[in-house]
């Protein structure tokens, strides 16, 4: 039987290494700590409700710590977008089949992983898209309907998306941390609502990730962006065909 002091060390390691990834690729964190809980033995909207309850409080160390690189110019339609997607999509969980969500949701990682080594794929191309308002918004709002939809948030892919429309990688980084933390308040009241957050695994996983995530955000900033963007490239793949794996 595994005892109370168990359960904190395996939740707190799950925030710390959660955290970290946040951190070092300005992801949210949930396309590892969901699927790290459900395996804990939690179920699995508990695991939702706590990642969507613990991405607001690591993405903002994550932001904090990166702040001088967050694109201002484009992060307030981002969040509006974002959120509006995130609202959406949690309301719509269960509606669509489990394989047909995870086709999509895997045809979209490629597609925006592909585009972040697009200056050097489709150098012409790239010259010509920009990150205006309009297409940050848009963009912003179907990446976060298409996460809510299986449970998480925007956050998983949009550094890949921030870079694809034109950011560098550590601006990519810094914006998506920042775009998180609002985005998964737009989930946090209808999971709180289901009664889904369980708060001892909420609050070792909370403590473990802002950590992590300070860490991770400190790496990052040293590191050279193509390094950066081969590692977020190989996660984001990877975490696609996760999915794929789990709804065969």
């Amino acid at each position: 039987m595994i005892t109370s002091t168990t359960q904190i060390v395996i939740y707190t390691g799950i925030g710390l290494f959660s955290g970290f990834m946040s951190g070092m690729f300005g992801i949210g964190g949930g396309s590892i700590r969901t699927p790290l809980l459900n395996f804990a033995g939690l179920p699995l909207l508990s695991a939702f409700g706590i990642n969507f309850f613990v991405i607001p409080f690591s993405s903002f160390v994550g932001a904090v710590s990166q702040r001088k690189n967050i694109a201002k110019e484009i992060v307030i339609y981002a969040i509006f977008g974002g959120v509006l997607g995130e609202v959406i999509g949690a309301y719509s969980v269960g509606f669509i089949p489990t394989l047909i969500l995870a086709i999509i949701y895997v045809t979209l990682c490629i597609i925006v992983t592909l585009g972040i080594f697009s200056d050097k794929i489709m150098p012409n191309l790239v010259k010509k898209i920009k990150p205006t308002n309009k297409n940050v918004f848009s963009s912003s709002f179907l990446v976060s309907f298409i996460t809510g939809l299986r449970g998480g948030s925007g956050g998983q892919i949009f550094p890949a998306l921030f870079k694809t429309l034109g950011l560098d990688a550590h601006k990519a980084i810094a914006t998506s941390l920042t775009v998180s933390i609002f985005t998964a308040f737009g989930a946090i009241p209808i999971y709180w609502h289901r009664g889904n957050i369980i708060w001892l695994p909420a609050l070792c996983v909370l403590i473990g990730s802002m950590i992590g995530a300070r860490i991770g955000s400190k790496v990052s900033l040293k590191t050279k962006p193509v390094w950066l963007e081969r590692g977020l490239a190989v996660l984001i793949i990877a975490l696609a065909f996760s999915v794929i794996y789990k709804a065969l």
